[in-house]
């Protein structure tokens, strides 16, 4: 673990919208997430909206972690308890670690807005080739929980004692 640095250094960042149902019309979510990143100054270099489908998700996110422009993928969506909600499963076989304090810190925060609805989620995060994967649910309200609660601190090189930029590949 590196000291924090002192400066801001930008992340790239893709952002996924796991839905069958969204698309760039009304996909606020995405929307929110990539107005999120940008606003804090990093460079949002892809996006996608993906179906609910564990073999699309994962390709898209493999493509991703190959990327030497891919720095952090922010997914919302399909992290529910439904039957057909896939995304944990889509990424647990990517990772090379897995961040368990992510999911476990994000239903913390989350009981305090639903209760003990926030048990259904699965939120998820890892680190594969260097690459910061978070997955969150797909409700606006709980990417921007997700966000201003957690992520944008930890994009943050200057966060102390410790964030994720430092683990990332380099540009």
């Amino acid at each position: 673990m590196g000291k924090p640095a002192s400066e801001f250094q930008a992340v790239q960042i893709a952002v996924m919208t796991v839905s069958d149902r969204r698309d760039a019309s009304d996909d606020t979510s995405g929307d929110y997430l990539r107005e999120a990143a940008a606003e804090a100054g990093h460079e949002v270099v892809d996006h996608a909206i993906v179906p609910d489908n564990l073999y699309r998700i994962r390709a898209t996110v493999s493509r991703w972690i190959a990327s030497e422009d891919v720095q952090g993928v922010i997914i919302n969506g399909g992290t529910g308890f439904n039957l057909k909600n896939s995304t944990p499963e889509a990424l647990l076989p990517l990772f090379d670690r897995e961040i368990d304090g992510f999911g476990e810190l994000f239903r913390m925060i989350s009981y305090e807005e639903i209760g003990g609805s926030t048990l259904q989620s699965r939120a998820i995060a890892g680190l594969a080739n260097q690459t910061l994967i978070l997955a969150v649910p797909g409700s606006t309200s709980a990417c921007r929980t997700a966000w201003e609660r957690i992520i944008a601190d930890q994009l943050d090189a200057r966060t102390a004692p410790c964030n994720f930029v430092s683990h990332l590949k380099k540009r």
